[in-house]
């Protein structure tokens, strides 16, 4: 599975978890991907979107 948004590219990001000793360890932030039925060139389709995408109407839903 792709964790990665179809209209902003929005994808993993990875960082530190900084401990309150200061021990740091490798992490992982994904973001909020649903599975969408979009109009995409026309024609419904299932993507992967992200919910800012959603929020802001950057697609149009398939009813």
């Amino acid at each position: 599975m792709a964790h990665k948004c179809s209209v902003c590219g929005k994808g993993i990001v990875t960082g530190m978890k900084v401990s309150h000793s200061h021990i740091r360890t490798k992490r992982t932030w994904y973001p909020n991907l649903q599975r969408v039925k979009a109009l995409v060139d026309g024609s419904p389709r299932r993507v992967l979107v992200c919910t800012r995408c959603l929020r802001s109407g950057k697609i149009t839903r398939a009813v």
